[in-house]
């Protein structure tokens, strides 16, 4: 008895942890899926068995699929809206995407892309549907109840695009024959807003957490790399079974391969016959890498290069687990294919060996894969964390490797890069406040709440998404403690690991964890398109002490940082709260810090007192880490000459 009551607490304190905060419930998908490729005419057919969980509370009367491929069709909404955006300029450019431009129009019937229904059944029973392009509509013959589960069963078919975006077939640049993301009917999202049928015009996901069983036959020549553990590695070889082997040899014209995927929302595959596999083993146990590459007969250095991706990402990954939370799948591939960078759970396509990206996309499945954010409302959550913490992934490796190999050869030159860039930007994520900066400068920045897919312009959503994204974490150090900021990410991790957080979930933990009131900082940066801009007003003597009075200038309240150094070269370091803070961060890498009376966001100036007298003072300055993004630093800077 005693026995089965423990048990039972066991299994109770299980299910609290996994449970949603706030009990937020999720859908749920287990996808079984087959497919047969006809790789001379780039197409495949194949089936699906779709076990969908509504454990909403609310009856559904249809549901939605995507089809992402019938994007790749002349007049497409994602062709026009392309097409569009190219009669724009910015900066004396067109304002389309370089990779898709106007090429969608000129693709010729065995070029483009689509995906079709053969047949839809929900429980055994033929279902209606209707196609919106890359959106599927289906009205359902029997509602589906809340907390029950259905079984679909589909039988679709489809032709692979030629190379545009993402997916496709033959890329040129990186010689790929096909690279397979987006490829099969995929259940829209319905959560606690809503269903969230969104049409593919350029950019961002959002998918259902479940279970992924894919097979793929296809000509007995091709290598495949993709999401999930492969089942059948006795069978294949290639070095999926042990790392060196060969691709195993068969009577049959197609081989067979199967991969499975735990708790995913997406799952992506390459194939090429050129394609050669790497195999890395974590050092005590861990994830089992992979890199998938396409051979260039008499280029050493490509085999160095991808080799060198391998090594790196072994080096990099305690890194990354002791800072933004653990790896939590058995496996991860990084496959040459796509257009550039892009990430999918236990994978992603990169079209080259460039170390940058390789870390962008692998730290997206800490903030996207392993957290599922709508990227399409909050895509800054995705791709801003994601650059804020890639770059630090980056300088982490540049300090653990390249600094010791420059220095063992002697030359250093290159070590101190940010150096030359002057007194605007901050140490890490200079090129990220570059970016904003120049956005913010451009006249046309919209506000970050803009769906990803609405922007006027590209390059106003690639600076916000990335750069201005990137910049909100960073700063973020700024106003709670750097240190502090680190808690919260691990924080966020633990706390919405599977489980779609939004904005602001994120900002709940962030009080948390902080103790400090953070709204207005979420709606001033996320939500407007007000900016930074404080400076240093005037400043006299009394009774032998000194008063400095500074400005706001811009419209977005902040709390300020100002160092004062003396004659004799030391400092002394005042923090000056925001009053809608309720509070001040205790630590920081600024160092030791006085805390000031908190400044009233509705007051444009604000007067402080040091005992440091006027003639011992030679510098004051404000925020000389640069983590804040005032975009008018010329009058951060008072220097003293007597």
């Amino acid at each position: 008895m005693q026995k089965i009551v423990l048990i039972c607490l066991a299994t109770l304190a299980s299910l609290q942890t996994m449970a949603q905060p706030e009990n937020r419930w999720q859908q749920r998908v287990n996808y079984k899926m087959v497919i047969n490729v006809d790789a001379p005419k780039n197409q495949f057919k194949g089936t699906q068995r779709l076990e969908y969980s509504n454990n909403s509370d609310q009856t559904l009367d249809r549901v939605f699929y995507h089809l992402y491929w019938n994007a790749f069709q002349p007049n497409s909404s994602m062709d026009v809206r392309s097409r569009e955006l190219g009669k724009v300029a910015v900066n004396g450019r067109a304002d389309w995407d370089a990779r898709v431009r106007d090429r969608i129009l000129k693709l010729k019937p065995d070029e483009v892309g689509y995906q079709k229904i053969i047949s839809l059944k929900m429980n055994g029973v033929p279902q209606p549907f209707k196609y919106h392009e890359t959106i599927l509509e289906v009205n359902l013959t029997k509602a589906i109840a809340p907390k029950t589960k259905v079984v679909f069963e589909m039988e679709f078919e489809a032709q692979v695009p030629l190379q545009v975006r993402r997916s496709g077939r033959d890329n040129p640049s990186t010689g790929v024959r096909f690279s397979m993301s987006q490829w099969y009917p995929k259940m829209c999202e319905f959560d606690y807003e809503g269903w969230h049928p969104t049409p593919y015009v350029a950019r961002e996901f959002y998918g259902v957490w479940g279970d992924y069983d894919v097979t793929i036959n296809i000509d007995k020549e091709y290598k495949i790399g993709g999401t999930g553990v492969l089942t059948n590695a006795a069978e294949i070889g290639w070095g999926y079974d042990k790392a060196g082997t060969d691709l195993k040899s068969i009577t049959s014209a197609k081989r067979t391969w199967k991969f499975v995927g735990k708790n995913i929302h997406d799952f992506v595959w390459a194939a090429d016959p050129e394609y050669v596999h790497l195999v890395r083993n974590m050092p005590n146990g861990g994830p089992t890498l992979h890199v998938i590459y396409n051979y260039k007969p008499d280029n050493a250095k490509n085999d160095a290069d991808w080799n060198t991706v391998a090594d790196a990402a072994v080096t990099v990954l305690p890194f990354i687990e002791k800072n933004f939370g653990k790896y939590t799948y058995p496996q991860y591939s990084f496959i040459q294919g796509g257009d550039g960078g892009m990430e999918y759970p236990m994978a992603t396509l990169i079209n080259g060996p460039g170390l940058g990206t390789v870390f962008h996309e692998w730290m997206h499945t800490w903030y996207q894969m392993m957290l599922g954010t709508n990227e399409s409302m909050y895509s800054w959550m995705d791709e801003g964390f994601t650059e804020f913490s890639s770059q630090l992934v980056d300088d982490h490796y540049t300090e653990k490797v390249r600094v010791d190999q420059m220095t063992k050869a002697g030359n250093t030159s290159g070590l101190k890069y940010y150096d030359s860039i002057g007194k605007v930007l901050p140490l890490h994520h200079a090129g990220s406040y570059a970016s904003y900066f120049a956005l913010a400068k451009s006249g046309i920045e919209e506000p970050m709440t803009t769906h990803a897919d609405h922007y006027n312009t590209n390059f106003a959503y690639s600076i916000d998404a990335y750069s201005k994204g990137c910049t909100f974490i960073n700063q973020l150090g700024y106003i709670v403690g750097s240190q502090t900021r680190d808690k919260i990410l691990l924080e966020y991790y633990n706390r919405w690991r599977f489980k779609h957080p939004n904005a602001n979930d994120f900002m709940k933990v962030a009080q948390d964890v902080s103790g400090i009131q953070l709204d207005w900082y979420k709606e001033y940066w996320i939500n407007t398109t007000k900016k930074i801009d404080y400076g240093i007003d005037s400043l006299w003597e009394e009774n032998g002490s000194t008063n400095i009075r500074l400005k706001r200038v811009g419209q977005l309240p902040m709390p300020i940082d100002v160092v004062l150094t003396k004659k004799d070269g030391t400092t002394e370091t005042h923090s000056i709260p925001l009053n809608l803070m309720f509070g001040a961060k205790k630590e920081d890498e600024i160092g030791k810090f006085i805390v000031d009376e908190e400044w009233r966001w509705t007051h444009p100036t604000y007067i402080f007192n040091t005992k440091i007298g006027l003639r011992d003072m030679v510098k004051i300055e404000i925020d000389p880490t640069r983590r804040m993004a005032d975009v008018d630093r010329k009058n951060n800077l008072l220097e003293i000459t007597w």
